[in-house]
């Protein structure tokens, strides 16, 4: 993991291999930020001429490197644009920063150590930079030539030190915004890997192992449900979805408690470790990034990690739901009826609709410990990839209010969110003449009728939001801002931010 360390130290005394500035798109050619002062003066003022000539702009996720000037310790400057500058008086947004952060810790894979010096008004920016540079520096070896040991081969592994220039050391809350920093990144990134990890070394046991030994290193109490006891619980969602895998099924549940806690949250999150679509089997073309089907369960588990990391005053639960989606002579067939743990039943018509029956079970478990909301979060449907696209998830609830709280802090940590309704007239439409309720409802609308279904299993009176994040999970495309290529752990810092409001007495 890339270090991250608060400076007040000057940029041109600094031994580092480079040293980042920011360089924003003004109204009449590129204008560097603040925080690159000492650079700009070694180029008599004349920086953004410089910059201007070697073709720089300012535009958000540009990359612009030069030769330090005559007198600096480090050898490079890199110039990362920030987009436009802010209104008169106005500092730099801080998601802009996050993602600058972020462009330049990737373009700096390699190297041992580089300077930010990037615009820092408060501890705000502070955490932001930091964030952005852990999370731009991500990268997945393991699987390539002996994993780590080819980093020092081929020199491209992460940036492994980041100092942030113009940081206070001393100061209780830029110390506290890097040590946030740094253990949300830490556990994001873990996500990251989980999601990234092939489905023949993650099916359900050993992302359950996983998490028990995450759960002992950080004094998280932790129960894993194994077949024979979801088969004596009566959970037949999660051992329907798991039953043509021979790699069996789990409920994984992760308690963090604080002596200090007046509220309780519960996460639950789909784990499907890999998605064939069952018996109703996916087409050719859309099996081969399916190991990120459990992108849901790997949010809510970083999250509950990094709760505890950071000692936050409220009790949160993650409920982890975790089985293989696979077809066999064993495999739960479109027609048959399930008996939820709720008691429910349920006629799966298509068994390609399998997240909704393992997050059913655990939506109803978690319903039983009486939390003061849930939310829960799944890569559910590819109709809500259609309505939003790839880098944005839907949000919906049982409570307006709630759902508007959700969406608030996503956008609050730089994570693009929207809400979703939930209208009443796609019910009807799960109605089955054999069941209680059926896997599917009508076409159009398939993520708001996914919705729905969760609906009906959530308990009676308890604030509910379903965070359906299966555009932005998987990034097939190329890495943008702090956003890498594969697995993003998407939604990890809004699930962290819900629980820090809510420790703080600011969510509901």
């Amino acid at each position: 993991m890339t270090a991250l360390t608060l400076s007040t130290a000057a940029a041109p005394g600094l031994r580092a291999d480079a040293i980042v500035i920011g360089v924003a798109k003004g109204a009449k050619g590129p204008v560097v930020a603040p925080g690159a002062e000492a650079v700009d003066k070694a180029y008599d003022g004349k920086l953004a001429g410089v910059l201007e000539t070697l073709g720089a702009s300012g535009a958000e996720g540009e990359t612009t490197k030069l030769p330090a000037p005559s007198g600096f310790k480090a050898p490079l400057v890199l110039a990362v644009g920030l987009g436009a500058v802010p209104e008169k008086d106005a500092d730099y947004d801080t998601e802009a920063l996050r993602k600058a952060a972020g462009v330049a810790a990737r373009a700096l894979a390699g190297t041992k150590k580089a300077a930010f010096a990037l615009p820092l008004a408060d501890a705000a920016d502070a955490g932001a930079i930091g964030e952005g540079a852990l999370l731009g520096a991500y990268s997945f070896d393991a699987y390539k030539d002996n994993g780590k040991d080819a980093k020092a081969k081929n020199g491209k592994g992460p940036l492994a030190e980041v100092a942030l220039l113009g940081g206070k050391p001393r100061d209780k809350a830029y110390k506290a915004a890097v040590e946030r920093a740094a253990a949300v990144s830490e556990e994001l990134n873990r996500a990251r890997d989980l999601i990234n990890t092939p489905p023949n070394d993650l099916n359900p046991e050993a992302f359950a192992a996983v998490a028990q030994a995450a759960a002992k290193e950080h004094g998280i109490k932790v129960q894993v449900l194994d077949v024979k006891a979801l088969e004596k619980g009566g959970y037949g969602g999660i051992l329907g979805v798991g039953a043509g895998s021979a790699a069996g099924p789990r409920l994984v549940k992760l308690s963090y408690t604080s002596s200090k806690a007046k509220k309780h949250l519960a996460f639950v999150g789909k784990g499907i470790t890999y998605d064939s679509g069952g018996i109703s089997l996916k087409p050719a073309g859309h099996n081969e990034t399916m190991k990120c089907d459990m992108s849901g369960a790997a949010t809510v588990f970083a999250a509950v990690v990094a709760a505890a990391r950071l000692g936050l005053e409220v009790n949160v639960t993650g409920w982890l739901a975790l089985a293989e989606n696979m077809p066999s002579g064993s495999a739960t067939r479109p027609g048959d009826v399930l008996r939820m743990y709720s008691g429910k039943t349920v006629e799966v018509l298509n068994t390609d609709a399998e997240g909704r029956l393992v997050l059913a079970d655990a939506l109803w478990a978690a319903s039983q410990e009486k939390p003061d909301a849930i939310v829960d979060v799944a890569t559910l449907t590819g109709a809500m990839v259609l309505a939003l696209g790839n880098r944005t998830f839907g949000i919906m609830g049982n409570d307006d209010a709630f759902r508007s709280a959700v969406h608030e802090a996503a956008e609050e940590v730089g994570e693009p969110a929207w809400p979703m309704p939930l209208p009443e007239h796609l019910r009807k439409g799960m109605d089955s003449p054999t069941a209680d309720i059926a896997n599917m409802g009508e076409r159009m609308g398939g993520g708001l009728v996914a919705g729905l279904f969760l609906r009906e299993f959530v308990g009676e009176g308890i604030t509910w939001a379903h965070l359906d994040i299966a555009g932005p999970a998987f990034n097939e495309g190329g890495p943008f801002g702090y956003t890498p290529k594969g697995g993003t752990g998407t939604a990890v810092r809004t699930l962290v931010r819900l629980a820090e409001l809510t420790a703080a007495g600011d969510l509901g």
